[in-house]
């Protein structure tokens, strides 16, 4: 089945057909710059020009950074706070007119990666920590998603993980990569104490330049960079679509 998937991230909101059985993208990835600030009515702006981009008509899954349940986003940590308490899939069809299936960003990585990449046939406690803008995390047990988990959000080092270790810190306070690869793994040292998973997966944009601290990450569970890279929002928020 043919989806179109859109990703929206802190700083770009992206999006692609994808076909749902291989996991494949069907299109280019179209990238918009994610507006600020990113009211619920700016976004479902630059949602539409997405969607008439791709001509598209027919259901849609949306990847959203915000804890999401019944459609409704609770959280707001990397886009306004004006989306709190709105039914985001309903926002956007105001907008387009399309059906939308609306999940934590996070999880439609998780769900990507867990059917078509790195954790494709791994059983046990899996996890997807995707590092950009903020952090995001999703737990799949035994092929069992467990929703809106925002590990990013964990009290750490005495504020907010995602404030100390999140890819955006590394950039906006000049670490290195050895500097901000010691923060990392002190964050998956805290996340396996209080899970013990089998396998955590290194996704978002700093999963394309996992050699740079590879070797700084010494954790009792195995970690790997996630294999769909920046494209497991766009193809989990797809899978995402198909949910009824």
């Amino acid at each position: 089945m043919e989806i179109l998937g859109i990703d929206i991230g802190g700083s770009g909101i992206k999006g692609a057909i994808v076909n749902t059985e291989t996991g494949e993208l069907l299109t280019g990835r179209e990238r918009i710059d994610t507006p600020q600030p990113a009211t619920p009515d700016a976004v479902s702006e630059t949602v539409k020009k997405l969607v008439d981009h791709f001509e598209w008509r027919g259901r849609i899954g949306v990847g959203f950074p915000a804890v999401v349940q019944n459609g409704v986003a609770q959280t707001a940590s990397n886009i306004d706070k004006g989306w709190i308490g709105t039914h985001v899939g309903n926002s956007f069809t105001a907008y387009t007119k399309n059906p939308y299936i609306v999940v934590n960003d996070a999880d439609a990585a998780g769900l990507a990666e867990v059917k078509f990449g790195a954790g494709k046939g791994k059983s046990g406690l899996l996890m997807v920590i995707t590092v950009g803008t903020g952090i995001g995390s999703a737990i799949i047990s035994n092929g069992q998603l467990v929703p809106n988990t925002e590990l990013g959000h964990l009290r750490f080092k005495g504020g907010i993980a995602e404030k100390y270790t999140a890819d955006s810190i590394r950039k906006s306070e000049g670490l290195s990569w050895e500097e901000w690869g010691t923060r990392f793994n002190e964050y998956l040292e805290h996340v396996y104490r209080l899970f013990y998973p089998n396998l955590i997966i290194i996704g978002g944009g700093a999963s394309k330049k996992f050699d740079k601290f590879r070797n700084l990450i010494n954790i009792p569970a195995e970690v790997i960079p996630a294999e769909l890279q920046n494209q497991a929002g766009i193809v989990g928020a797809a899978l995402a679509g198909l949910q009824d």
